[in-house]
């Protein structure tokens, strides 16, 4: 049983706009029931260009209905350029959060909602340089522009958390080394160096500002992992380049705490920030 917090399940079980907008001025359809998860998004716009009505009909797990629902809800009253640039972590912010298995969901809501602006606009998704490319995933049909984009989107490095973004990966797995060339490569790449990690940009911050940032992987990249098996964490103190903090919960008990401080606390600070950064418990 998924940890779903109480906005996740309030828009499962009280979806907002469920169905389908009659005479809709653009249609997106995702997905493919065959696979677990398809999704109908429609919208109308007002006569000042806005999104009026918007509805959806999913097949899928709560975290689909709860990702349908909550679009429908962020992207009333938006221009189109405006919805054009809404994303996956949009979405999630809405709910709160997902379960890290569980992002793809929102993935296909953000997909669902640019397959609609190109409708309306008597375009195709496959002529939008991120949505065409080569079929990585055959068993998903997922292109290495989809892996790049969504990598990007979200800042991802690893093929396993691409899985969990968009599926691809995730059924047979002969599709998983290359994933992971196409994120290797994809972050070497001068142009997303900084988009990957700054480490000197984030040596000449000031105590306050490296916190700050600190503190904000740890509640958008680690917290979220510790939970789902009852532990937490908290930032205590930063002394150069030794971060301390203190286990909390399942975590401060657990005869693996140091493997957990290891292999994902400080690995990922040095993934998000700088490879100099070492983690303690206190």
């Amino acid at each position: 049983m998924w940890n779903y917090n109480k906005d996740v399940m309030d828009h499962f079980l009280n979806p907002r706009n469920v169905g389908e907008v009659e005479n809709a001025d653009g249609v997106g359809e995702v997905g493919n029931m065959s696979c677990g998860d398809a999704l109908k998004f429609t919208f109308k716009l007002d006569e000042n260009g806005r999104i009026a009505e918007a509805k959806f009909k999913t097949f899928g797990c709560a975290s689909a209905i709860a990702s349908s629902s909550a679009l429908t809800e962020l992207v009333k009253g938006m221009t189109l350029e405006e919805a054009a640039k809404v994303t996956n972590q949009d979405i999630v912010k809405i709910l709160g959060e997902l379960p890290e298995e569980k992002m793809h969901c929102s993935v296909m809501g953000m997909e669902a909602l640019q397959a609609a602006i190109a409708d309306y606009r008597g375009e195709s998704l496959a002529d939008n340089e991120e949505h065409d490319g080569q079929i990585i995933c055959k068993c998903f049909g997922v292109t290495d522009s989809t892996i790049k984009n969504v990598a990007k989107t979200n800042n991802l490095h690893k093929a396993s958390e691409i899985t969990n973004y968009c599926k691809a990966g995730g059924a047979c797995g002969a599709c998983i080394d290359k994933i992971q060339e196409i994120l290797d490569d994809m972050w070497q790449a001068p142009e997303n160096q900084e988009l990957a990690r700054d480490a000197g940009s984030f040596d000449k911050l000031s105590i306050v500002q490296k916190i700050m940032k600190i503190q904000e992987i740890i509640d958008r990249e680690i917290k979220p992992l510790l939970e789902k098996d009852g532990g937490s964490l908290e930032l205590v103190d930063l002394r150069g380049n030794l971060v301390l903090v203190r286990l909390q919960g399942r975590c401060a008990s657990c005869p693996a705490s140091n493997v957990t401080l290891k292999n994902t606390v400080e690995e990922k600070l040095k993934e998000f920030l700088s490879p100099e950064l070492k983690v303690e418990n206190c």
